[in-house]
């Protein structure tokens, strides 16, 4: 409670960004994590791993976008100065981004409807690559925020790079890290999707392999951030909180390995979604106060006070609205991989063409 009321408005605003982005991640990140395995699923039963994957998101892929959208709301509104640093100097990643998440989820609602082989194959393709291509994006995004580049670009001034701020090793390593980390959610969500137990080892083969692979990359990140990223290498090693962190991170991932061989599917998701969490929540606080580093931080980027408290009077109006319908939708849909396992009820499920 004391590090509620201690909070300025503006760290309440950014706290709650954080928040959603995290979300954002274990929800519609496990979405873009399905189509990569969709693009990958070969070997007998391939088209009943691509059915199990349409079933599973087709009823809540497009309102899992909502915290996408509530970030870049709160950073534009909140943080104009950091939105039109973002904005401006990221432009190519974030449009290729945009229609990387247009095109998926056209190809995801014709493929749906098609009648013909030939055709639904090809939107395969355009669900699948997208899918695969955006969390790249996503990740080069936020990993060129941390090098500093497009705030050194904004002070600089002059020409906009299109392509210097952020095709990098270390962006690019990060975009890596993003898309492995969805491949890794969403196959250990699919192993909750069926109780046919061929499909159900598939899909646990596939989380153990990601997981394996993911601590792989992370080492990389981590390695990569000394020269590229200081802010966060260095906010990562002094902080009192960054050692806890990591080991929590660790701990978890190695307790996600665990409950995945032992087949604890239940126990193995909660696992993973806090390991992702922690990671996520370990790197935005490890540049904390900067937005965009090393110029625009929390005053400096801000909007007026009022306006912060006008957002967080704003979104806590919304939230009584937000997640209990979340939380339905869920229920209705979702409802049975909260029972760890337990076989869902049959149903054919069409998205949403909105």
């Amino acid at each position: 409670m004391s590090l509620l009321t201690s909070m300025t408005p503006a760290e309440g605003v950014a706290a709650a960004m954080l928040v959603a982005l995290i979300a954002y991640a274990l929800l519609g990140g496990a979405d873009y994590g399905a189509g990569v395995w969709d693009l990958l699923a070969r070997g007998p039963r391939a088209e009943a791993q691509r059915e199990l994957i349409a079933r599973a998101i087709g009823p809540v892929w497009e309102a899992n976008h909502v915290w996408l959208i509530i970030v870049i709301v709160l950073l534009f509104t909140g943080f104009p100065t950091a939105f039109t640093a973002v904005m401006t100097t990221l432009h190519v990643p974030l449009s290729l981004m945009l229609i990387g998440v247009v095109l998926r989820g056209s190809a995801f609602i014709f493929r749906s409807y098609d009648v013909t082989e030939a055709a639904k194959r090809r939107w395969n393709r355009f669900f699948s690559i997208p899918s695969v291509v955006t969390p790249v994006l996503l990740g080069a995004v936020i990993g060129a925020i941390a090098t500093g580049e497009p705030g050194r670009a904004m002070e600089a001034g002059g020409a906009v790079p299109l392509f210097a701020t952020w095709l990098r090793p270390f962006p690019l390593a990060v975009g890596l890290f993003a898309l492995n980390i969805f491949a890794y959610l969403a196959a250990v969500y699919l192993t909750l999707e069926t109780s046919d137990h061929d499909l159900r080892e598939d899909f646990r083969k596939k989380a153990l392999a990601s997981a394996i692979l993911l601590g792989g990359v992370a080492w990389v990140v981590y390695l990569l951030a000394k020269s590229d990223a200081p802010l966060v290498y260095e906010g990562l090693g002094r902080s009192s909180w960054g050692a806890p962190v990591r080991y929590a991170t660790g701990a978890f991932a190695i307790l996600a390995i665990v409950t995945l061989w032992r087949r604890w599917y239940g126990a193995a998701r909660i696992a993973a979604m806090l390991q992702t969490a922690l990671i996520l929540w370990g790197a935005a606080t490890s540049q904390y106060p900067y937005l965009v580093p090393p110029g625009i931080d929390l005053t400096t980027g801000a909007a007026p006070p009022i306006v912060h408290k006008l957002l967080l009077i704003a979104l806590g109006c919304g939230s009584l609205i937000l997640i209990p319908s979340l939380v339905y939708l869920f229920r209705v849909f979702k409802g049975h991989t909260f029972r760890d396992g337990r076989e869902p009820r049959e149903q054919t499920v069409r998205p949403s063409s909105a």
